[in-house]
């Protein structure tokens, strides 16, 4: 009987110390994002725990049970108990899987109904903001379609949305988009009104959102992480009252709150968001075009005027919002009669030049040019003026110095290359 119970405290001891040295493996192989078998083999060398050999799956009956002199345990597979071979927990667990490209995720659903509703429910995203991994996708639409591509970081692959099911006047009418972590939000009249669609990248569905507390059309819009911005516009009727209203959607309840209202009204305004506020720059309202800009101060929940801003703007009736993109925390903008890039000032609050894009923005007035941040990079999208990309639509890239002279512009991979006017173009980063 002594003999017998110190046998079986033996075993625990083996037993605990097995789980010790594997949770330690784990927690290793988390930190390093995935599995690394150098890494795995070095850590069972160096460290007195059992190599992953010495794994057994344990048998759950008395222990009266005898194993047989054949040296087989008797165990059916369906009598096994696997769980023990499971020494990594949950959280460890969606660690790893949150460290997996984005591109990837659409395995996770093949694999099991865990993983699968990881993903769904949004888990697996909040552990990525948490522990700092970004990757950014980009969402185009062309005009007089009703089909959404994502492309990612790189352009090296591209999947078609679900198809938006929408009546005919969303697909024709002018539309805004703009993203909030991983909800792409999409702005348009259908036949009834305004509306807005929402794509949820973890459900891969579209969904009739809630409208703005103030629908609207032709308004500025800004993501901040999470968060998005949208300010001024017009309702119902493009040529009706113009507003000064704001607002800012959260994700997470899908739900929008009131902000203080700007201190100009504006429509065909743009936003961005920079040193932790909301921008909108130039528009125009019922006296004609706007030169000034202002930012929202969230902290101090209020406006501040920015007089001028767009001073050395060339102005151009039936011009397109101004084209702004924010990198590195500094302000850029392409000028589109000039088809110049320039760089903000904020000491100065005046433009510095930075040359030509290789996009003929001038062509349509500003319209179908697609300029984003992309990272730490500068994406413009739209008809080429470079020979090497011919005379058609094209993607290029580029990494801005605010104290350069010049910049390299890159065409980006020419198998995904748009062949058609785009419409919408958003960043998301999640």
């Amino acid at each position: 009987m002594v003999k017998g119970k110190e046998r079986e405290m033996d075993e625990e001891r083996e037993n605990e110390e097995e789980s010790k040295g594997f949770d330690e493996y784990y927690y290793r192989m988390s930190k390093n994002g995935g599995l690394d078998m150098d890494c795995d083999r070095n850590f069972w060398i160096g460290s007195g725990s059992p190599s992953p050999e010495k794994m057994r799956i344990r048998k759950t009956t008395s222990s009266s049970d005898q194993i047989p002199r054949d040296g087989s345990s008797g165990i059916k597979p369906q009598d096994a108990d696997y769980s023990y071979n499971h020494s990594l927990n949950y959280e460890l667990e969606s660690l790893i899987l949150a460290r997996i490209p984005r591109a990837e995720y659409w395995k996770l659903n093949l694999v099991s109904r865990r993983y699968s509703s990881l993903l769904k429910c949004g888990e697996l995203f909040r552990i990525r903001r948490e522990i700092g991994i970004k990757e950014s996708s980009v969402f185009m639409a062309a005009i007089g379609e009703n089909i959404w591509w994502a492309f990612d970081r790189e352009f090296n692959s591209r999947r078609k949305l679900p198809i938006l099911q929408t009546d005919d006047c969303f697909v024709t009418a002018d539309r805004e988009s703009f993203c909030a972590g991983t909800h792409l939000l999409v702005s348009g009249r259908e036949c009834d009104g305004l509306v807005i669609w929402r794509y949820e990248l973890a459900m891969n569905k579209w969904y009739k959102g809630l409208s703005m507390i103030s629908p609207r059309c032709l308004f500025a819009s800004a993501t901040c992480g999470i968060y998005a911005f949208v300010a001024g516009g017009v309702g119902k009727d493009p040529e009706g009252e113009v507003y000064d209203t704001a607002e800012k959607y959260t994700p997470e309840t899908k739900s929008w709150e009131p902000l203080p209202r700007m201190k100009q009204r504006r429509k065909l305004c743009a936003g961005c968001y920079m040193d932790n506020k909301f921008f909108v720059i130039g528009g125009r309202n019922k006296d004609g075009e706007l030169t000034c800009g202002e930012f929202f101060d969230e902290a101090r929940n209020m406006w501040v005027l920015i007089p001028e801003m767009l001073k050395d703007d060339p102005v151009k009736s039936c011009h397109s919002p101004p084209l702004v993109a924010v990198v590195n925390n500094e302000l850029y903008s392409l000028e589109t009669s000039s088809n110049q890039l320039k760089v903000y000032l904020k000491s100065s609050n005046t433009w510095r030049q930075l040359g030509q894009v290789p996009v003929r923005a001038d062509c349509n007035k500003g319209w179908g040019v697609a300029f984003k941040s992309l990272g730490d990079e500068l994406l413009v999208i739209g008809y080429a003026s470079v020979s090497s990309a011919g005379n058609r639509m094209a993607m290029f890239t580029c990494s801005p110095d605010p104290d350069a002279n010049g910049l390299d512009w890159k065409l980006v991979n020419r198998r995904n290359q748009p062949n058609l006017f785009i419409l919408n173009c958003s960043v998301m980063v999640a």
